[in-house]
C-alpha cells in the first residue's frame, strides 16, 4: 500500500445564517494515499469543494479532525496553517488568477520566492509546454495557456500535494485536455499526489481512484483498472 497522505474522520462543515443550518459536509471520512490521481465527482453543491478547502488548509472543519500524514491539522491556528499550505499544498482553480501585469515567468516566480525548495520558474514552465511563452504576458496567451501557467505556479515549489477544482471548467474540450495532460505529467514524473474536483464525469477516466460525492457525503468509491490517457477522453 502506498503512503497515506490525507486522512479524514467524521468531517462536518456547517453553514450557520441564523435561520438554518446547511450542511456542506455531513460526516465524511476520507484517505487519500501517495502518488494517487484522484477524482472527486459530485454535482454543484455536493460538497467537493469544500472538503478541497479543508484539506488544503484554506478552511476549517465544524467537526471531525484531518491529518495530513502524522500531522493534524484540525489542531494548527492560522500561522500553523499557512506554513502548511506554504510548504506542502499546491493549488489550480478554475480562473487562472494570474497577475495580468506579469509575464508568466514573472507569475510562477511570484511562488518561488518564497519557496524553500523551488525549481526555477523556468523548468516549471517548460513542464506544462510552455518554455516558448515565458515571457508573455496572461491577455497575450489563450485560456488553456493561462492555466496551464497557474499549473507552472502551483508545482514550482515542489509540493507533495497538488488540490485542482474544476481546472478545466472555463475550457473547452481541446484545451481541457491541454491542461489535463500537464496535470497527468507532473503526476506521472514527480509522483505528486493530485485531487481533480470536476462534475465533468469524462475525466473520471484518467484517474486512479474516483470518488463520487452526493449531499455531503460520499456515495461511492472506486478504482479505474485501466485509465484512459487524456487524448482519448471526450466530453
Amino acid at each position: 500500500m502506498p503512503d497515506l497522505i490525507f486522512r479524514t474522520e467524521g468531517v462536518t462543515k456547517v453553514y450557520d445564517t441564523g435561520e438554518v443550518k446547511i450542511y456542506a459536509l455531513a460526516g465524511v471520512d476520507l484517505k487519500l494515499f501517495a502518488g494517487e490521481f484522484t477524482v472527486l465527482l459530485g454535482a454543484s453543491g455536493s460538497g467537493k469543494s469544500t472538503l478541497l478547502n479543508i484539506l488544503g488548509g484554506l478552511d476549517h472543519v465544524t467537526e471531525g479532525r484531518v491529518w495530513f500524514k502524522e500531522l493534524d491539522l484540525t489542531q494548527l491556528n492560522d500561522r500553523g496553517l499557512t506554513w502548511f499550505r506554504r510548504d506542502h499544498v499546491g493549488f489550480v482553480f478554475q480562473f487562472y488568477n494570474l497577475v495580468p501585469s506579469l509575464t508568466a515567468r514573472e507569475n510562477v516566480q511570484l511562488v518561488t520566492d518564497v519557496s524553500p525548495d523551488p525549481m526555477a520558474p523556468e523548468e516549471a514552465l517548460e513542464l506544462v509546454g510552455l518554455g516558448h511563452r515565458m515571457d508573455h504576458f496572461p491577455a497575450e496567451m489563450s485560456g488553456g495557456e493561462q492555466q496551464r501557467v497557474a499549473i507552472a505556479r502551483a508545482i514550482a515549489k515542489r509540493p507533495e500535494v497538488l488540490l485542482c477544482d474544476e481546472p478545466t471548467g472555463a475550457l473547452d474540450s481541446k484545451t481541457g485536455i491541454q491542461v489535463l495532460e500537464a496535470l497527468k505529467n507532473i503526476n506521472d514524473r514527480f509522483g505528486t499526489t493530485t485531487v481533480v474536483i470536476t462534475h465533468n464525469a469524462a475525466i473520471q477516466k484518467m484517474a486512479h481512484r474516483v470518488i463520487h460525492f452526493q449531499d455531503g457525503r460520499i456515495s461511492n468509491v472506486y478504482t479505474n483498472d485501466q485509465r484512459l490517457p487524456p487524448s482519448e477522453i471526450v466530453w
